[in-house]
C-alpha cells in the first residue's frame, strides 16, 4: 500500500508540527555522557516532563549494577543513571517497543559541549543525531499515533537508557523485560545520511583476561618467576589469530607489568571480539576457553576471564525482513527516496531486542552523520521526515495486527 488515506495523512500531519528541533537544542545542551550522572539525571528529568503528555505511566527505573576490571585487575561497581520507561495500553492487541538511549560518548570535559550551525538546516552538536533527535522522533511520533482513531488498537513501551554507548549493561535486563510479548520494535539510532537503515549487525563482546603469575628478580632468578605480562601477549596473539569471514576480533590493550628488573606478576588483556552469526559467537567463546587453557598451561599462569558477549548478533529473519519492507513502503507512500538496508560491523540495542525473537529495525532516528566525533551533525529537516515515516509503520501495524 504506497498511497495515503485521509487518516493518515490528518494523523501524519502532527507529526510534522511537533517541536522537536526545539526540544532536541534543549537536550543537547545538556552533557550526558554515559558517566556524568548529574548530566543523565537533568537530562532524565527533561524527558521524563515531555513524555508525560502520553497517556500513559511514565517512571525512572534504577540501573543495574556493572561491573568493570581496573588497570591493577581489581573488579569494581560502577553505577549508571536511571532509565526512562513509559508504558501506554498494555492491555492493547497489538504492544510495540520503542527505544534510545540518553547517554552520549562525550565526557564531562569533552572539549565537544556547544552546537553550532554548520550550514543552513545541519545542526553540529553533542548527542544531536546521536541520538537526542531520536528521542524527538519517538515522541512526535506517539503523539501523531495518539491522534489517530486506531490509536486505541496500539500499546507500546518506551524505554530510554543512560548506557548504551558502553554496551547497555545496565539495561540489558530491562530491554529483555519489556520485549516480551512485542509484535515489532524500533529503535532510534540515527539513518545514514542518505536515509540508509542498518540491516544485519554482528554481536561484540568485551572481555578482559586477568592473568596471574609470579614475580621474581629479573637478573638473579628469572626463571622463578610467571611471566603474566608474556603470557597476557601469548594469548593476545592467539586470539587475533581465531579472526575470519564470521569472527572479528581486536585485542585492544594491556594492562600490567612494572620495574625492568621484576618478572610481572599480574597482566590484563583487554579484547574486543564481532561475531557475524550465533554460532560463530558460540565457536569464538569455545576458542577462547582453549587459547586461555593452552595459555595456562603453557606459561604456568593463572587466567581469569571478566566480561562477555552483551550484544548477541542480529541476523535478518523473515520477520525482521517484512519490518523493513514494511519501513520502505511507507517511506515510498510518504514520497521519500527509495530506503535501502545494509549490513554494518556496528552495534546496538537492537542486537538485544531481536536476541529476544522481536523484529526491530533500529535506525529510525533522522538523518545524520559523523557520530561519536566533534563532526557529529543532524539534518534537521529529516526530523519530520522521520517522525511521519514512523507515525505512518506503527499505524499500518495496527491496521494489519502484525508485520
Amino acid at each position: 500500500m504506497n498511497s495515503l488515506t485521509a487518516t493518515e495523512n490528518a494523523t501524519l500531519d502532527h507529526a510534522a508540527d511537533a517541536p522537536m528541533l526545539g526540544q532536541v537544542e534543549r537536550w543537547a545542551a545538556v552533557n550526558s555522557g554515559t558517566g556524568n550522572l548529574p548530566g543523565l539525571k537533568t537530562v532524565a528529568g527533561l524527558l521524563a516532563d515531555a513524555f508525560a503528555g502520553l497517556p500513559g505511566e511514565v517512571r525512572l527505573v534504577a540501573a543495574d549494577p556493572v561491573e568493570s576490571v581496573d588497570s591493577a585487575g581489581g573488579v569494581n561497581i560502577i553505577e549508571r543513571g536511571d532509565h526512562l520507561h513509559v508504558r501506554v495500553r498494555p492491555e492493547a492487541p497489538v504492544q510495540l517497543l520503542l527505544t534510545g538511549h540518553m547517554d552520549t560518548v562525550f565526557a564531562v570535559d569533552h572539549p565537544f559541549q556547544t552546537l553550532k550551525w554548520l550550514e543552513d538546516g545541519v545542526l553540529n552538536g553533542p548527542g544531536t543525531a546521536d541520538m537526542k533527535a531520536g528521542i524527538s522522533v519517538i515522541l512526535a511520533a506517539l503523539t501523531a499515533l495518539e491522534a489517530s482513531p486506531l490509536a486505541n488498537r496500539v500499546g507500546y513501551d518506551v524505554m530510554i537508557n543512560s548506557d548504551e554507548e558502553t554496551g547497555s549493561q545496565a539495561s540489558a535486563r530491562l530491554i529483555s523485560e519489556l520485549s516480551k510479548g512485542k509484535t515489532a520494535a524500533l529503535t532510534y539510532e540515527p539513518a545514514l545520511p542518505d536515509g540508509t537503515l542498518a540491516g544485519a549487525r554482528p554481536g561484540s563482546g568485551n572481555f578482559s583476561v586477568i592473568v596471574h603469575g609470579r614475580a621474581a628478580h629479573a637478573g638473579r632468578n628469572p626463571q622463578d618467576g610467571r611471566n603474566a605480562l608474556l603470557a597476557a601477549a601469548d594469548l593476545a596473539l592467539q586470539l587475533g589469530a581465531l579472526k575470519s569471514d564470521t569472527l572479528k576480533v581486536n585485542p585492544a590493550k594491556i594492562d600490567g607489568g612494572g620495574p625492568n628488573n621484576i618478572v610481572p606478576d599480574s597482566a590484563i588483556l583487554r579484547v574486543n571480539m564481532r561475531p557475524s552469526t550465533p554460532d560463530a559467537m558460540a565457536a569464538a567463546e569455545a576458542a577462547m576457553r582453549d587459547a586461555i587453557a593452552a595459555i595456562s598451561r603453557e606459561h604456568d599462569v593463572h587466567c581469569h576471564v571478566h566480561g562477555g558477549f552483551n550484544r548477541p548478533p542480529k541476523p535478518l529473519d523473515p520477520a525482521a525482513t517484512r519490518l523493513f519492507e514494511l519501513v520502505r513502503d511507507c517511506g515510498a507512500a510518504l514520497g521519500l527516496p527509495p530506503i535501502s538496508w545494509n549490513a554494518t560491523g556496528g552495534v546496538c540495542d537492537g542486537n538485544n531486542i531481536a536476541a529476544c525473537g522481536i523484529p526491530v529495525v533500529d535506525t529510525m532516528g533522522p538523518r545524520g552523520g559523523a557520530i561519536h566525533s566533534s563532526d557529529e551533525f543532524l539534518i534537521v529537516d529529516s526530523l519530520a521526515e522521520r517522525a511521519q515515516l514512523s507515525a505512518l509503520a506503527m499505524i499500518r501495524i495496527a491496521e494489519r495486527g502484525t508485520v
